[in-house]
């Protein structure tokens, strides 16, 4: 999509492997003498070839199913896709059984935050196992610091070279806060020699401010992504060159036919005290939600190109006050003693939930989404993992089902966390779908996703850089997630 293109992702190496020179990368590679063994296939940086046999395989471009078809992976890439009887495997190739099962891409969050920029805690990278474990072999992260860039890019190349056991962070946003116009443009261009791929702007920030990062972002190559500021109408943002809008931020107020009076209140604040006054005037702004008014905002919206990300996970999960037993979850054992402190001091310091409000605010957001939907609007899944109660990975799949809810197929759902994600940020001809050349980040499934989008939690094993992890593994990746306290990943020793 114009304008959203990541241009430094040490990811984004233009594709041009063909069939012939991928038959003679594995014709090599059948000579050298370290090719590993089914049991190897986890371990150190040499990448075993892989061939997974008879296996459905789900074109998410055409939303439909192929096969029986053989998918044979060779150095981290798809270097064949066949018949059966057609694709020639190498003696050593590990060979998994893939009869009456179905293979997809590896999912994208595309909503993700990687680091404790509030607490100053260590890194959340006690989320990967998590990820991985749920097939989600890719994400984006949202809110980054300068100092932080160095450690994306260690995390990048150990996920490359394979001794880091993590998704491949695909984009990495940086926030500016600052205290005028011209220090928001200082701060883009340093966010831009840091190494950040998209700015982030969070509802506090101020309209002036919003207008030089969309002045300045551009300019530096960078798109501008994230919330709604609270003074700024959604159509103003996406017409003015947002290239994202997160947790339907401003949505509400869209939908409403009393918007300009509630944002009129807003103009002039601190930005601060703009978001406190959006939050106290809620209640009004759902009760006077209006259907038409939403519809044709949402096909308004749709003509910009805007891209949302619903997270529709967090006003569901608080609509059923998820709160109440959050340590029966028995996810919660895969969490880590000090993150598990922090989420218990997190909601137990929360106020109240005012039980109509939540229910009133998810049927409204549902009711937005299947607008945006049936307008055409493009709409990418992603999480806000590893927030309270967003369990890593595991979310991923709820916020799927939720956009099936919230009224898109099954194919548009698992579409919206593979290849949407790889389109919107410039990635399509290396990864999000499954073709010969591409990246060989691959999820095996029990069950067709196409029939039910809940199948995409029927995990029989997860590809990650052209190595195989079985179910046996992934189930000791989740066991090992509450043991790892490591601060850099969880690595491959």
């Amino acid at each position: 999509m114009p304008g959203a293109t990541v241009n430094r992702n040490p990811n984004r190496r233009v594709v041009r492997a063909k069939m012939l020179s991928a038959t003679v990368a594995a014709l090599v590679a059948w000579q050298t003498p370290h090719l590993c063994r089914a049991d190897d296939s986890t371990e150190g940086a040499e990448r075993p070839i892989v061939a997974i046999e008879n296996v459905s395989v789900v074109d998410v471009v055409q939303g439909r199913i192929a096969g029986p078809r053989t998918v044979l992976i060779v150095d981290g890439r798809i270097a064949a896709i066949g018949k059966p009887d057609a694709v020639a495997l190498p003696p050593a190739a590990i060979r998994v059984d893939g009869r009456n099962r179905y293979l997809i891409p590896g999912l994208v969050d595309m909503h993700v935050h990687l680091f404790n920029n509030a607490t100053r805690r260590p890194p959340n990278d006690l989320a990967f196992p998590l990820f991985v474990a749920n097939g989600v072999t890719a994400v984006r992260e949202m809110a980054a610091e300068p100092a932080q860039m160095p450690i994306i890019t260690r995390w990048r190349a150990g996920v490359e070279q394979g001794d880091l056991i993590a998704p491949r962070v695909l984009a990495a946003g940086m926030p500016v806060p600052a205290e005028s116009p011209d220090a928001v443009r200082r701060l883009v261009r340093e966010a831009h020699a840091a190494g950040a791929d998209f700015i982030k702007v969070f509802s506090q920030v101020r309209e002036s401010h919003w207008r030089a990062l969309l002045d300045e972002a551009p300019a530096q190559g960078m798109p501008v992504c994230g919330h709604v500021p609270a003074e700024v109408s959604l159509l103003t943002a996406a017409k003015a060159g947002q290239r994202t809008n997160e947790h339907l931020t401003q949505s509400y107020e869209a939908c409403s036919a009393r918007e300009k009076e509630f944002l009129a209140a807003r103009q002039g604040l601190d930005g601060r005290e703009a978001v406190k006054l959006r939050d106290a005037q809620e209640r009004e702004v759902l009760e006077s939600f209006d259907q038409r008014l939403c519809d044709r905002t949402a096909r308004a919206l749709a003509k910009t190109g805007q891209v949302q990300v619903p997270t529709l996970v967090l006003p569901h999960f608080e609509a059923r006050d998820e709160r109440v037993r959050f340590r029966d979850d028995p996810r919660w054992r895969h969490l880590r003693p000090d993150e598990q402190t922090r989420w218990e001091h997190y909601l137990e310091q929360e106020p109240a939930l005012d039980k109509k409000l939540a229910a009133q605010r998810w049927d409204v957001s549902r009711r937005i989404v299947k607008a945006l939907h049936a307008a055409g609007a493009p709409i990418l899944a992603g999480t806000d993992a590893p927030m309270p109660l967003v369990y890593p990975g595991f979310s991923l799949h709820k916020e799927l089902e939720l956009l099936v809810e919230s009224g898109l197929s099954p194919a548009e759902a698992l579409r919206a966390a593979t290849l949407g994600p790889a389109e919107f940020l410039g990635l399509s001809e290396s990864t999000g779908s499954i073709a010969v050349g591409k990246r060989a980040d691959l999820v095996l499934l029990d069950a067709n996703p196409l029939r039910q989008i809940s199948n995409t939690q029927r995990i029989r094993a997860v590809v990650l850089n052209g190595r195989l992890w079985r179910r046996t593994d992934l189930d000791a990746l989740l066991d090992g997630a509450a043991r790892d306290d490591s601060n850099g990943g969880t690595r491959i020793d």
